[in-house]
C-alpha cells in the first residue's frame, strides 16, 4: 500500500548511490526478485500525457515548508548553503558528485546556472504514463512525481540527454552506476505496479548479470 503524500520521507531513500555506485549482492538480488514480479507488456500510447497530469511541478508533499527540487538538492549535494530566513530550504551553493557522468559540479544558484544541476526521474514520468500511470489516481501520480525513491540529483546535460528513456535507451555513461541505476528503477517499478516491456526487461536483466 502507498503511503499519502505527506508521509513521503526524502532521507529514506538518500544517495544510496548519489555519489557512490556499486549495488551490493543484496540489494541485486532482491532486484532480480522484483524485476521477475513485474508485469511484461508493450508500451502503451502517450495519449493524454502532460506534465500536468502529475500535478504542479516539485510541489511541498511531505509538508516541510520546502519543495521536492529543493529537498533532494539539500539531500544530495554537499557543503550547501541556503538562502537566509528559509529556515535551511532554499539552496543557494552546493557540490554535486554526479552519478551518472562521474564529474564534481558546483551548483550555483541563479537564472543561468540552477539547470547545471537537475533533479531526475528515474522512471521517467512520460515513459510511468506509457507503462500504467494513465489508469492512476491524480494524487497516486502526484506522489511518484514527488517520491524521494525516483528522484537524483545530476548533471544537466545528462538529464537532457536521457530525457524519457526507459532501460533499453539510455543507461548512465558511467559504467561503475548502472547496478544502483538499475536496481533503484525496479524499486521504484515494484513500488508503483508499473510493468517493464520486454526489450526494458533485457536491458535490466543484462546490467544485473553483470553487477
Amino acid at each position: 500500500m502507498l503511503t499519502g503524500c505527506a508521509g513521503l520521507d526524502v532521507q529514506s531513500a538518500g544517495p544510496d548511490t548519489a555519489g557512490g555506485g556499486k549495488a551490493d549482492k543484496g540489494e541485486v538480488a532482491d532486484a532480480r526478485k522484483k524485476l521477475a514480479d513485474l508485469a511484461v507488456k508493450g508500451r502503451a500510447p502517450k495519449t493524454g500525457f502532460d506534465r500536468d497530469e502529475f500535478g504542479p511541478a516539485w510541489a511541498d508533499v511531505d509538508r516541510n515548508g520546502c519543495d521536492t527540487r529543493n529537498d533532494i538538492l539539500k539531500r544530495d549535494l554537499e557543503d550547501e548553503t541556503f538562502k537566509p530566513g528559509t529556515h535551511d530550504c532554499i539552496v543557494l551553493t552546493g557540490t554535486l558528485r554526479d552519478p551518472y557522468g562521474g564529474k564534481t559540479i558546483d551548483f550555483k544558484r541563479g537564472q543561468d546556472t540552477s539547470m547545471d544541476v537537475q533533479i531526475d526521474h528515474l522512471i521517467p514520468l512520460s515513459d510511468a504514463w506509457q507503462k500504467g500511470a494513465q489508469r492512476w489516481s491524480e494524487t497516486k501520480r502526484k506522489e511518484f512525481a514527488n517520491d524521494p525513491l525516483n528522484l537524483l540529483a545530476v548533471d544537466g546535460p545528462l538529464n537532457n540527454q536521457k530525457s524519457d528513456a526507459d532501460a533499453a535507451t539510455w543507461l548512465p555513461p558511467r559504467k561503475a552506476y548502472r547496478c544502483a541505476y538499475i536496481s533503484r528503477q525496479i524499486d521504484v517499478k515494484a513500488k508503483y505496479e508499473l510493468w517493464v516491456t520486454a526489450a526494458e526487461k533485457s536491458a535490466m536483466e543484462t546490467i544485473l548479470d553483470a553487477c
